[in-house]
């Protein structure tokens, strides 16, 4: 998320039933995407290999502290911190050392760190954003550390989040906060069209767009309103039937991309119908959801931090997830967008350690997700959480629905995709495209090519 995001989610970390999400936390990956290019070309240099990939040699020095890289006070240092605690239960010794690090910031000091060959500089434990997992983990492997031997249970998370951190076939993160993707709709609106929430529940893109237009003629008010130049929604589409800009063997699927192609058909027919409006910038996008100018939202399920911050529009909201394609093989109505996982080191002097507290909090304790869920909205991807009491407690905001057990159901059906070392590359240069088919009629073809080719160009080739 950009920074306007973080300023807007912050206000609703008052409220009780807040849900945010940890993906963007004070840093912006669309300075990430704009540094792509440069630092993968950098890496190439880089020791790529890792001695303790999954091999299980794991050390300690017998310490009982730790250090971690994470961001956000009201989120996952909040979260971090409460892990402590349980750990402490373990272990009345242990103590982390928690330095607030922007997420931007994290990047940078492991690109410094692994293209200089020095990595005492590194923590014992980071958090890393999702969709950047897999462009560290490819050019700087040596900084990561192999858990496939730890011991987690990493069937207790999601398939997709899993991928994410996730290099052939070795396990480098622990999977965090939650980007299911859901479609929230304003039960009001929709009842002056005649229609319900349910009506949006299980349904595919074109039912989606004849129950648009039937709720614009009767409200005149679009369904959905987005930030122009951005393509999460597009995103969102792609996942939803596991697919990707790139192939398994990392090269590009822009141009010959049948699903990316259907998703921009369908962006440019929810435009032209006026089911879908394009704001200028995230303020405007949150003010449309807030105000009622909008009658729903597709989204990360963090979305409903901003959501639940106006207080009046309080049991008039309802959730379900979204729709999928008509005619993709392995379509689904579920996705993710944003989320982020935790990372240990190679160069830790107290890797058993990070691995134990990681096993023992994060990826073993329904309690410690029960504790940071009312205060942060950190809704766990850790599958387990979602049948406890505290995730199945009816939401009064949404119509006394216990969503945040839905949603950690939905995160167990999401299929995984390839996001690879270049994905905001490919994805900056897709949502270029995207603009300009939109707002200046543009050959659809035309900028899919150019697409491919900018991002063939990052790619050295």
């Amino acid at each position: 998320m950009k920074m306007k995001k973080i300023m807007s989610l912050a206000l609703i970390m008052a409220m009780g039933v807040t849900l945010l999400s940890g993906c963007g936390g004070q840093g912006s990956n669309g300075g990430n995407a704009a540094k792509s290019s440069g630092a993968s070309k950098a890496a190439s240099n880089v020791s790529q290999t890792s001695s303790s990939a999954g091999a299980g040699n794991f050390t300690d020095n017998g310490s009982h502290e730790l250090t971690v890289w994470c961001w956000d006070q009201a989120f996952n240092i909040y979260a971090m911190k409460e892990a402590e605690k349980i750990y402490q239960k373990k272990d009345p010794q242990f103590k982390l050392n928690i330095e607030e690090i922007l997420s931007d910031d994290v990047e940078t000091k492991i690109t410094t760190a692994a293209s200089s060959g020095d990595l005492s500089t590194l923590p014992d434990i980071f958090l890393m954003q999702d969709n950047s997992f897999q462009k560290y983990t490819t050019n700087f492997k040596n900084v990561f550390l192999g858990l496939n031997d730890s011991g987690i249970n990493f069937k207790d998370f999601g398939e997709a989040k899993q991928a994410y951190s996730t290099l052939d076939g070795v396990h480098y993160g622990v999977p965090f906060d939650n980007g299911a993707v859901i479609g929230a709709y304003r039960i009001d609106i929709l009842e002056k069209a005649g229609l319900k929430a349910d009506d949006f529940k299980d349904i595919t893109w074109s039912k989606f767009i004849e129950l648009g237009k039937q709720v614009k003629e009767k409200t005149n008010t679009p369904l959905l309103t987005v930030t122009a130049g951005t393509n999460d929604l597009i995103m969102m589409m792609l996942q939803s039937a596991g697919s990707s800009m790139f192939k398994e063997d990392g090269s590009l699927n822009i141009v010959d991309n049948s699903v990316l192609r259907k998703a921009v058909e369908i962006y440019q027919e929810l435009y032209k119908a006026g089911i879908l409006v394009e704001v200028t910038d995230w303020d405007q996008y949150i003010a449309a959801i807030q105000s009622g100018s909008t009658a729903a939202v597709l989204n990360g399920c963090w979305i409903i931090g901003s959501i639940t911050t106006a207080k009046d529009l309080s049991g008039k909201w309802a959730i379900t997830n979204m729709p999928k394609f008509d005619d993709v093989d392995g379509a689904t109505n579920y996705s993710n967008n944003g989320g982020s996982s935790w990372a240990i080191t190679s160069k830790s002097e107290n890797q058993k350690l990070a691995i134990d507290f990681l096993n023992t909090t994060f990826a073993g304790s329904i309690e410690l997700y029960e504790t940071i869920l009312p205060s942060s909205g950190a809704l766990a991807t850790y599958l387990p959480a979602g049948n406890s009491d505290v995730y199945s407690k009816p939401q009064e905001f949404f119509g006394g629905e216990p969503i945040y057990s839905l949603i950690t159901e939905f995160a167990g059906k999401i299929p995984s995709n390839i996001t690879g070392a270049y994905y905001y590359d490919a994805r900056n240069a897709v949502s270029v495209g995207i603009s300009n088919v939109i707002q200046k009629g543009a050959n659809m073809e035309d900028e899919l090519k150019a697409a491919q080719e900018t991002v063939e160009f990052n790619m050295g080739g």
